[in-house]
């Protein structure tokens, strides 16, 4: 089975991350492996591709005419592949060697339609002590609560997250109009919205395998109190606007919710009271904020969706 790997970029900034992204691609376990390169929009870094990549007989390389965004650019990546398996992963991320090899025996031995894996923090600057793992997802990294192990979820992230090549096209790809910012809005969501139209169409989810893993480079700015709650507050926007455009959407939230005020708050609640700690009682407050966060967030989308 051949899986063709789509990598978008776009700014010299993040080049050399560009390039441990796609070595990590090409170094993988499974021996039938295409990359992608979709350069959006940015012929300087389009022809730094082109020198490390372009005499390679498993790449696929292309550049945007303008910049159209990173859904549309895995649009792209997706028509120009070869493979029975497309396969996203983001430009600051670093794929496991057997990540390939992992996503391919679920579609063999699982027959998946769509299979992803877990995301794990690679700590730029440093893991910030105030984060709760509960809250791990708002810097791209799966969260504690996201799955007890193997099996079909509604999507994974999207720096980890495959199609069955037939499948993707027959949906057509991810919906342009929701990722990437419009305006103020930081509008997240292309793969919850196109895995949510996948179970409509074909009544099946996203095979989840904890071991097809995908580290996730977690730079300082991302760390900052401010930019989470931020980020918080429009993923609840986020969360509002899915809702409106796909129906039962919000059923994972609720769940996810309904752990942390049954599970998980109670159980941080015990520790504390066994052996307190400041670096406890802050992360526990922080789950507070960040819930309130997402909510006032969920609560402004209403005023526009």
């Amino acid at each position: 089975m051949k899986i063709s790997v789509v990598v978008c970029t776009y700014t010299l900034d993040m080049y050399e991350h560009f390039r441990e992204a796609a070595d990590s691609v090409l170094a993988q376990t499974h021996d039938d492996i295409e990359l992608v390169v979709v350069v959006d929009g940015t012929p300087e870094v389009y022809e730094r591709v082109v020198e490390d990549y372009g005499d390679r007989e498993d790449t696929v390389l292309a550049c945007n005419n303008e910049n159209v965004g990173l859904l549309a650019s895995r649009n792209r990546g997706a028509e120009l592949a070869n493979g029975d398996v497309v396969a996203f992963i983001d430009d600051d991320a670093v794929a496991d060697e057997a990540w390939a090899e992992r996503l391919v025996r679920a579609y063999e031995e699982e027959e998946a339609i769509a299979a992803g894996g877990k995301m794990t923090p690679e700590w730029v600057a440093g893991n910030p002590s105030f984060l709760p793992e509960e809250f791990y997802w708002l810097v791209g990294v799966t969260h504690r609560g996201f799955a007890d192990g193997p099996g079909e979820v509604r999507n994974t992230f999207g720096s980890n997250i495959s199609f069955r090549a037939d499948v993707f096209a027959d949906l057509g790809g991810f919906d342009v109009d929701i990722g990437g910012r419009k305006g103020d809005k930081n509008l997240q969501g292309g793969e919850t919205e196109l895995c949510a139209r996948m179970r409509g169409e074909y009544g099946q989810g996203v095979w989840y395998d904890p071991g097809a893993e995908v580290a996730h480079k977690v730079f300082g700015y991302r760390t900052e109190f401010r930019w989470l709650v931020d980020r918080a507050f429009w993923q609840g926007y986020s969360k509002r606007a899915m809702d409106s455009m796909v129906d039962d959407s919000h059923r994972n939230e609720e769940k996810f919710l309904k752990r942390l005020v049954m599970e998980f708050i109670p159980s941080r609640l015990v520790a504390l009271l066994r052996s307190p700690s400041i670096s406890g009682t802050v992360q526990l407050i922080t789950l507070f904020v960040f819930i309130a966060s997402v909510g006032v967030g969920y609560l402004y989308g209403y005023t526009r969706y």
